[in-house]
């Protein structure tokens, strides 16, 4: 199997490092952050570079790539600590509009999300329902020819930035139903939906939305009824597989500064990267990290074959990369020493962001439950 990247997937790894480090290195990105609206220049910048359009279908607005794209763009960001909505709009809300959407719901909301005027948020998660794709208590109710929409959604990534949240509603049966659960999606100046946006730890933005007699048309409804738990499951695999690529591109930083730090420290009159102890830990995050790379792209390669295959691929590359991530990030933090969580230390900010990835849509102890289960459900 050929695993060397395309000449156009490695110019757009290489346009995107080249703009990463003129227009979005540390000191810019954390003036940035103190400014709610400087996100926007840098998704327009997003959609010039076609990194909206990447994976979506050539038919409405994309360029036709595929999971591979996605990684390499992905990788990137993670290098950069990118901190605008890509795996919210592009992964998970184009992804599910690509499988399930009409052709009028393709050609009105793909288009617009290549252009960068569509930004979606994903709101899935629940505040009980940890990491359960099918504990879905937020209700859609009919409406003559529409729906109406009741409940609480949260951590909802990209939620203060999107203009439309795809949202997964009870349309029947019980609360943990596998059947009966619908996706719908929402503008959110919608009347009746209200949202409580904050910053996380790792420098995202997430909401807490609230759906109060939402009122949508039949045309908000995405795919058929009560049959969306697949589609969901999908689009969360591939939107895990991305965020396993953008730790990859944390810890090579991680590993990268912690060599040139270890090089410039010294102690006892030497660099500590001549201490052989020193010279072992870095090895052992090299190590690390490659091991991390391979299981990112055997999910993605995996992302393509039967449900039960995608599912164990992504669960094993999740079980890896959250424990390889910690790791690496640990050891990056202990050979800087107590600089190393301060916030003018760029590695003390990767390491938060492997460990949000690790508990976003899943953690370390959730999918190696869940792999075990697909393993015994495969043996039966």
């Amino acid at each position: 199997m050929n695993f060397d990247y395309t000449d156009e997937q490695n110019a757009l790894r290489d346009s995107l490092s080249k703009w990463a480090t003129q227009q979005y290195d540390f000191d810019k990105r954390k003036a940035a952050l103190a400014d709610e609206n400087a996100w926007k220049k840098n998704w327009a910048t997003f959609a010039e570079l076609g990194l909206l359009a990447a994976p979506l279908p050539e038919a409405f607005g994309g360029l036709g790539g595929g999971p591979i794209d996605v990684a390499v763009v992905a990788e990137e960001f993670g290098k950069a600590l990118v901190v605008e909505p890509y795996v919210p709009t592009v992964v998970l809300g184009g992804g599910a509009l690509a499988y399930a959407g009409s052709a009028a719901q393709k050609d009105q909301h793909l288009n617009a999300i290549a252009s960068g005027e569509r930004v979606i948020a994903f709101a899935q998660a629940e505040p009980k329902s940890r990491w359960s794709l099918n504990d879905v208590s937020t209700t859609a109710k009919k409406d003559g020819a529409g729906y109406v929409l009741n409940g609480q959604k949260s951590v909802v990534l990209g939620g203060p930035q999107a203009d439309h949240l795809l949202v997964s509603a009870r349309t029947a049966g019980g609360q943990r139903d596998a059947k009966g659960i619908s996706l719908f999606l929402v503008p959110t100046n919608a009347k009746g939906v209200t949202r409580r946006d904050y910053p996380t730890m790792d420098d995202t933005r997430a909401s807490e939305v609230y759906f109060e007699n939402v009122s949508v048309g039949a045309d908000a409804l995405i795919g058929a009824a009560d049959g969306a738990l697949p589609i969901i499951e999908r689009i969360i695999d591939e939107a895990n597989t991305a965020y396993c690529h953008e730790a990859v591109g944390c810890m090579r930083m991680m590993t990268s500064s912690t060599q040139e730090y270890a090089k410039q420290r010294k102690q006892f009159g030497r660099a500590i990267a001549e201490f052989q102890v020193i010279q072992h830990r870095l090895v052992d995050m090299f190590m690390a990290t490659e091991e991390s790379v391979s299981m990112a792209l055997r999910a993605t390669i995996k992302l393509s074959e039967s449900d039960a295959e995608r599912a164990k691929a992504v669960a094993g590359a999740k079980v890896a990369i959250g424990k390889q991530g910690r790791f690496v990030g640990q050891n990056a933090v202990q050979v800087h020493g107590g600089m190393g969580v301060t916030d003018e230390m760029r590695v003390g900010h990767y390491f938060k962001r492997v460990t949000m990835i690790d508990s976003t849509f899943g953690n370390v102890d959730y999918h190696l439950k869940r792999y075990i289960a697909l393993e015994q459900k495969a043996a039966a």
